[in-house]
């Protein structure tokens, strides 16, 4: 019996900050999200997450001492370098990325202790499995099996200063977006990639989408690019859906942080936003 095509449904994004945990969590915290306390994998990586209804945002770095647990992890530059989809059954994408031949390593088991809202400790605990790592070389895909969604997604959890309900974009820029499609094309179908009257071509991921962008596409709608861009495909930008975009100003402006306004949204630059553009709107 044939395996079916992968579902394409975002989990969660993540962003590299290596060694600078603490100088991210007070960024994101002056953006207007709530994160997390510090969490720590049991495969040596910690992390501060900011969880929204269908998908989280998880700035990933490491504790002093202990940059060689993952050090494959700390290679690439700074920003948006994990682009991570949900499943129920690592095991099973894992025969379909080999069928694919998209497969990298064996599923991986790991988890990270938790302190409920309510004080209660918890353990969340995941299944991942990865896309052969040379299929993406400015960053991370794979799927990620949640064994403990309770641990996760706590409503207490979803509120946020800057009132955004979940991830609505992201944005990989390109030279030519259409060679960047490729991969996804194999991996969900070609029929899930979709040419966009808005610029380039666009993936739908559950409540997010993945936008394969111009470069000028990326600049009209985010400004400046990340600087450690080259021209090859990078993850660079994220849009955030938001109930209110006043409360997004009002938390860019307590957290002294310049923004601009257009097309009824408000943009952070990459240089603001460590190396990612974020965009709100509602």
């Amino acid at each position: 019996m044939p395996l079916p095509v992968a579902k394409p449904e975002l989990d969660h994004v993540v962003i590299n900050v290596a060694e600078q945990l603490d100088s991210a969590l007070a960024l994101y915290r002056r953006l207007g999200f709530q994160l997390s306390e510090r969490g720590h994998h049991s495969l040596g990586s910690s992390n501060h997450l900011a969880i929204f209804g269908e998908n989280y945002l998880e700035l990933l770095g490491f504790e002093e001492g202990k940059r060689d647990r993952r050090a494959d992890l700390w290679q690439a530059s700074h920003g948006l370098s994990g682009l991570v989809w949900k499943t129920d059954e690592a095991d099973r994408d894992y025969q379909y990325l080999l069928r694919q031949d998209l497969d990298g390593d064996e599923p991986a088991s790991f988890h990270r202790p938790v302190t409920l809202p309510d004080g209660s400790l918890s353990e969340a605990k995941f299944r991942t499995v990865r896309i052969r790592p040379d299929l993406i070389p400015a960053g991370r895909s794979f799927f990620c099996q949640h064994l403990t969604p309770e641990a996760v997604w706590q409503p207490e959890w979803q509120i946020h200063p800057n009132g955004v309900t979940n991830i609505s974009e992201f944005v990989i820029v390109a030279q030519d977006p259409a060679a960047a499609t490729q991969l996804y094309s194999r991996l969900f179908g070609s029929s899930s990639i979709k040419a966009s009257q808005e610029g380039a071509f666009v993936l739908a991921a559950g409540a997010a989408s993945v936008r394969f962008a111009t470069e000028a596409y990326f600049q009209h709608r985010f400004h400046a690019l990340p600087e450690h861009y080259t021209g090859a495909a990078l993850m660079a930008a994220l849009s955030f859906q938001t109930d209110d975009l006043q409360k997004v100003k009002t938390a860019l402006r307590q957290g002294d942080l310049h923004f601009s306004e257009a097309n009824e949204a408000v943009v952070v630059s990459a240089q603001q936003g460590f190396d990612v553009a974020l965009r709100f709107h509602q």
